[in-house]
């Protein structure tokens, strides 16, 4: 509602490095749906969520039986859950505001990615794209998964899920697959190592239609926008292709269905592949023809009107913006890491990204301040311009405000309380969307409290040459630290420095004081008794002196 007013800079594309994020090493990360809040996987098995608003940290999750790293994330449609992948070949579903594990399923094979059904508010289906094996669609109720098809067979007219024997040239019978959901969820669009999207109904597992990719390259990456219009596929050929799609948006399964009963010539693989003509249209396609390089994560913009794509090259955080009319309007240069992982916010024009160290950094707009105090009606001009004056300028009524009549409908009356759909509500939305966390929290570690050590038996050993016991500091007096110089808290994480006693307070230690001395109530004056020096202080309760009794 009034996109154009909140951010009329929605439509910018980032410049700058804004600020980084920094929470153990970091490996993927991903936006809920309204941008508040970011979740970063970490290698260490742990799900880090950000609170965007506030760059602070929000939640962790952590699962005692994960240790190993995380390989993708995804939100639910809604915020209320997340899917977590991780190399130890587990699904692990979580509850976002209690914190809790739902559900945990462990795969053969180590799952690269891991999409939850977008059609559902609580999903719990989702699509996992193992390492060597097909992709397949997990029941995380269940723990029961079925395999998709991604080969077509030299003999016969159907589909068959890739087999696990070796090819007859010798090469490795499998490379990552990719596949995903595609705006409600009734259709997979999964892309194999031939240069091959295959449109499959994911409850039937049937196959309704195919598009080859030119070259026939490998497919590792197959994305939609958020307005489901267009399909991105990075193939190994060096070159990012977007797709317009053809079918509606809502019951774009029974559309298949239609197409494949409208065509009754044809049969097999060809009339697949003319269904598939009717699907996907070829749009635009990117790639840099000098570098040739390699893109990794390639991605939409919120309102899909650009297209990023990361830099595969060793050493290099290099992040290359497109229009989607093809030109190359921007290239990114960070420092001299890695880049793993890009998401685009879903509303401002900020990107994130991962290095291989760990770190998320954020790309945001490069603003510029002009501080010049004119009126409003005012207008700077970078130099001078010879001004032509209206006729009417200086009258008292001029003729222009005279001509203009008042389109606004006085008796009309103002709508102030119906919302206007914006770009992220849906008509079958049915509940909450969780755009923030509550805030919980962490309580300090709670100090030591070192005890007041004063009775004539530990002074004693004091006074035989032991080192003075913990709790002696200067004059007699209590403190709350060790001798040592540096020691850590209960916490682990921050270091408390520890002060040396004087010459003087260990001279005053080793004494033996066999009575307690009287509370002295003078204001910080020097006190000459018995050839000893007490230092007297301006409490009223409390025995001070060099004898303090354990009570």
């Amino acid at each position: 509602m009034n996109a154009s007013i909140i951010d009329p800079l929605q439509g910018d594309f980032p410049e700058v490095i804004e600020e980084y994020l920094e929470h153990g090493v970091m490996k993927c990360i991903a936006f809920n749906r309204r941008g508040t809040l970011l979740a970063a996987g970490c290698s260490d098995g742990s799900c880090i969520i950000w609170d965007f608003e506030t760059r602070g940290i929000a939640k962790e999750l952590r699962d005692k039986d994960c240790a190993a790293a995380i390989t993708s994330i995804c939100w639910s449609k809604y915020g209320h859950r997340i899917l977590v992948s991780a190399a130890d070949k587990s699904l692990t579903l979580w509850d976002v505001v209690n914190g809790e594990k739902i559900s945990r399923t462990v795969l053969q094979q180590t799952p690269l990615l891991a999409r939850l059904h977008p059609g559902s508010s609580a999903p719990s289906l989702c699509l996992a794209c193992p390492l060597s094996s097909a992709p397949m669609i997990v029941d995380l109720n269940t723990g029961s998964t079925t395999m998709l098809p991604v080969a077509v067979p030299e003999m016969g007219n159907g589909l068959v899920p890739q087999s696990r024997s070796k090819s007859s040239d010798g090469t490795p019978p499998f490379t990552p697959t990719a596949a995903c959901f595609n705006k409600y969820g009734d259709l997979v669009y999964v892309g194999n190592s031939k240069g091959e999207i295959f449109i499959i109904e994911h409850k039937s597992i049937q196959v309704h239609a195919m598009v080859s990719i030119p070259g026939g390259a490998v497919i590792k990456n197959i994305v939609f926008s958020r307005n489901g219009q267009y399909l991105l596929t990075n193939s190994n050929d060096r070159t990012i292709r977007i797709y317009e799609n053809l079918l509606p948006l809502k019951d774009g399964l029974s559309a298949l269905e239609e197409m494949n009963r409208t065509i009754d010539e044809q049969d097999g693989v060809e009339k697949m592949k003319t269904v598939g003509s009717k699907c996907l249209a070829l749009f635009r396609e990117f790639q840099d023809s000098i570098t040739k390089m390699h893109w990794k994560a390639p991605c939409f913009s919120g309102d899909g009107e650009w297209v990023i794509g990361g830099s595969a090259s060793k050493g290099e955080h290099k992040i290359y913006i497109w229009d989607r009319a093809g030109h190359l309007v921007k290239i990114l240069e960070g420092p001299k890491e890695a880049l793993i992982d890009l998401a685009w916010h879903p509303v401002h024009p900020i990107v994130v990204s991962v290095s291989l160290t760990g770190l998320v950094y954020i790309w945001a707009k490069d603003y510029t301040e002009n501080w010049s105090a004119f009126a409003p009606d005012f207008k700077e001009l970078e130099e001078n311009e010879e001004y032509v004056e209206r006729e009417d300028e200086f009258d008292l009524m001029p003729e222009t405000e005279k001509v203009k009549e008042s389109d606004a409908n006085d008796d009309e009356e103002v709508d102030i309380v119906t919302v206007e759909k914006d770009a992220f509500s849906d008509s079958d939305m049915s509940q909450e969307e969780l755009c923030f966390l509550p805030a919980d929290p962490c309580p300090d570690v709670p100090e030591q409290q070192d005890k007041c050590v004063g009775s004539s038996s530990k002074l004693d050993s004091n006074h035989s040459g032991s080192p003075p016991s913990e709790g002696a500091g200067q004059n007699g007096l209590a403190v709350n630290h060790a001798s040592s110089p540096l020691e850590e808290d209960t916490g682990g994480t921050r270091m408390k420095r520890k002060r040396k006693p004087s010459e003087k307070g260990l001279e005053l230690q080793a004494e033996k004081v066999r009575k307690p001395m009287k509370p002295l109530k003078s204001s910080g004056r020097l006190s000459k008794i018995k050839n000893k020096f007490v230092v007297d202080l301006d409490i009223s309760n409390g025995v001070y002196g060099d004898d303090v009794s354990d009570e």
